[in-house]
């Protein structure tokens, strides 16, 4: 995925919004339906990141509903993104009783910039009891309102931040909006030191995110409870063929999920969201879609707006779009790859290493401080990522593993090793390829290879952090990743600012710059690792290096409330201590949770499908045998069959037995519960599932009561 300037991604989602027929209020429909000097505002907030002009409110309100109503709209909703991991909305009406018999469209600032939901009824970790109901949702500015059209007309929905009414966040885009305001301000603190703020006058997150997904029929899933309430199989044997041959990686895209695409992005790019890339993903009946870069705020809103698309377009077509990390095992799981850079306002890209970057100080300043944060904070990256589902895919051999490291390829890590020497040389270049015909064009070769094997790689001018899993929304991992990031931002900063106190002289900038450059080098390159993430040489040599492996959710979560954390975020105000300790115990209670409704629902599917299944072929067989042996005829290898169903009946009864006992269990501490679920639960379930599995291979075909992977996967 390329990067391209700030200001050409907003004009693209600008232009994709109005070429396919506009439900987005930006871009033409503000010019239409604001007055000079309020878009004017609007566009300083929007752009600049001014504090927003309450003056300009009511007539950004009668502007939008106004548009709202032409587009057949007749109810708005403030849009927000509670801690369950999607989004809530509840719809008001706009129309109110006149007191005269008649009603009036009413649309009033106050109401575009709060809404008060019921913030008791959402997770909140203990911020807010039952009977403590009061919270308000806080129009965003900086993320465009859109229109979601149903067959009445459509809804306006405005995305806001969602607080309690004692402030606290209780939702994942306020502390986002904050940790991109401390990335701006220690930014532009470096940016000052190189001045470079001129022109410049803030500095924002961007990001590109790929989406994976699987489709699967709809009449496949509607037999397959797993799939309808966990939305992954918790049984099932993998087909014969898979993904072996690397044939449906990029290949033709079948017709009738084409046609699902082309409906899709035809709702995508009409609410403005840049959609670019599509093609068949690695695994059987797996997909990917991925918009180009967008403000970070937005393109977390957009991708959630994204999942909800794919997922209604998915029905229509006949399908369900499932994206879990790994809906099937064995086959390969789904990520959400998080492409992040910073750029200013003026669109320069600060993680473009030019054409010399062993002498582009400022690059590397940039490159180098979130080194240093990776290094220092990986335990919080991992943390922030972790998830139930994403247990199931991070090490396995389509995603990074659970210890985070950094990549930066052949012509960086030359850098670094001039920077850590003292040494100074040309940087390596790309060059050219040859591909040896005539007829072909020769190709301009990248500096550095790509490793997909990398949690975290530098590609060219970005990072791409790979373990975000498909189903996340990514406004947490880029809020820890953004406050990490702004802490070495601000240890820099501070750092050259004192060094260089009373003196602009670039001689001795250049000095005290490469000084620094060379202390963070030669402290955090441990992070860095070119190599093969997967090979257990990595895995012994960075336990050598003393990186963090934390392997489950329950190993990571506890991360979030060490005190170094809890002190780290409250210094940028990006979450108290309250706050960040609220949503380790919601990430916590949703991965006990999440487990314990899959072991419910494995349990009934093994009691009332599989092992009625598995007993009605034992009986056919002991029935095959017996009239055998009635006949006198040789049946040694069917009584060996009966054999093994039965003896695997006997063992699925006691596996049964062994998940009741554990997902029993429950302790009032929900960490104390993780790491049981870790430890017991999720090994019997796994016990229980290879029984059940074998049993699939044994049991004839028309008494087993599942559809099979080769159904789901290979049937279009």
């Amino acid at each position: 995925m390329e990067h391209q300037t700030m200001c050409d991604a907003m004009e693209m989602q600008n232009d994709y919004a109005d070429y396919f027929g506009c439900k987005t209020f930006t871009g033409d429909v503000m010019l239409q339906h604001l007055a000079a000097d309020v878009f004017e505002s609007l566009q300083e907030t929007i752009h600049k990141g001014k504090p927003l002009d309450p003056a300009i409110a009511n007539s950004v309100s009668d502007a939008m509903k106004d548009w709202a109503i032409s587009q057949g709209c007749t109810h708005y909703t403030h849009w927000f993104q509670p801690l369950t991991g999607t989004t809530a909305e509840k719809h008001d009406a706009f129309l109110e009783p006149d007191h005269n018999g008649g009603a009036i469209a009413k649309f009033s600032g106050d109401m575009l910039i709060r809404g008060e939901p019921d913030a008791s009824s959402f997770p909140s970790g203990g911020i807010r009891d039952t009977w403590e109901a009061r919270g308000y949702t806080a129009w965003d500015a900086t993320s465009p309102a859109f229109i979601l059209p149903n067959e009445k007309g459509g809804t306006l929905c405005i995305p806001t931040a969602f607080v309690s009414w004692t402030g606290e966040a209780l939702d994942k885009k306020a502390p986002l909006l904050r940790s991109i305001d401390i990335i701006n301000k220690h930014a532009m603190r470096i940016l000052n030191i190189f001045g470079e703020t001129k022109n410049a006058t803030c500095v924002h997150t961007t990001l590109g995110l790929e989406q994976e997904y699987f489709l699967v029929d709809e009449e496949f899933v509607a037999n397959r409870p797993d799939l309808l309430i966990c939305g992954r199989t918790l049984i099932g044997t993998p087909p014969p063929k898979g993904h072996q041959l690397d044939d449906h990686y990029f290949g033709k895209i079948p017709e009738r999920v084409l046609a699902f695409m082309d409906d899709a992005e035809q709702q995508l790019c009409e609410l403005g969201i840049p959609i670019k890339t599509r093609h068949n993903e690695v695994a059987p009946g797996q997909y990917e879609i991925a918009p180009t870069f967008e403000k970070a705020n937005v393109a977390a809103d957009h991708q959630l707006l994204l999942m909800q698309i794919l997922r209604v377009k998915a029905r229509e077509h006949g399908f369900v779009c499932l994206m879990h990390e790994k809906p099937f095992a064995g086959v390969n799981g789904s990520g959400k790859h998080n492409n992040w850079s910073i750029a200013t306002d003026t669109g320069v890209n600060l993680l473009n290493p030019g054409k010399e970057p062993q002498n582009n100080l400022q690059f590397l300043i940039f490159v180098c401080g979130v080194m240093r944060a990776v290094d220092l904070h990986a335990d919080l990256l991992r943390a922030s990522i972790a998830s139930a589902a994403n247990d199931h895919r991070l090490g396995a051999n389509e995603a990074p593993p659970a210890i985070i490291s950094m990549y930066f390829g052949e012509m960086l890590s030359d850098v670094l090793d001039q920077i850590e020497s003292g040494e100074s040389r040309d940087a390596r270049e790309g060059g050219t390829l040859d591909i040896g015909s005539s007829t072909m064009p020769k190709l301009d070769r990248h500096s550095g290879d790509r490793n997909r094997t990398s949690p975290f790689a530098f590609t060219g001018n970005k990072f791409e952090f790979r373990a975000v899993g498909s189903t996340s929304s990514v406004a947490w991992p880029n809020t820890i990743l953004n406050t990490i990031i702004a802490e070495s931002f601000d240890y820099i900063a501070t750092t050259l600012e004192t060094a260089l106190a009373g003196s602009d002289a670039p001689e001795q900038r250049e000095t005290e710059v490469r000084k620094l450059l060379q202390e963070i080098v030669k402290t955090h390159r441990k992070v860095v690792f070119d190599g093969d993430n997967y090979a257990q040489a990595w895995h012994d040599e960075a336990e050598r290096r003393g990186l963090p492996n934390l392997r489950t959710t329950a190993d990571a979560l506890p991360c979030l409330t060490r005190p170094a954390a809890l002190e780290l975020f409250e210094r940028y105000n990006v979450l108290s201590s309250r706050e960040l300790t609220a949503r380790a115990e919601v990430c916590l209670e949703q991965y006990c949770t999440q487990v314990q409704i899959e072991a419910r629902t494995l349990l009934q599917m093994l009691s009332t499908q599989v092992l009625p299944a598995a007993l009605r072929y034992q009986l056919e067989l002991s029935q095959v045998v017996s009239a055998a042996r009635e006949a006198s005829i040789e049946c040694s290898r069917t009584s060996g069959r009966l054999h093994d169903v039965a003896e695997l009946t006997n063992a699925l009864q006691d596996a049964i037995e062994t998940v009741v006992s554990a997902e029993q269990y429950e302790d009032p501490n929900t960490t104390i519960n993780a790491d049981q679920i870790r430890d017991t639960l999720l090994p019997s379930m796994l016990l229980a599932r290879t029984i059940s599995d074998e049993l699939e291979t044994l049991v004839a075909e028309d008494l087993w009561p599942l559809p099979s992977y080769t159904d789901m996967l290979f049937i279009r």
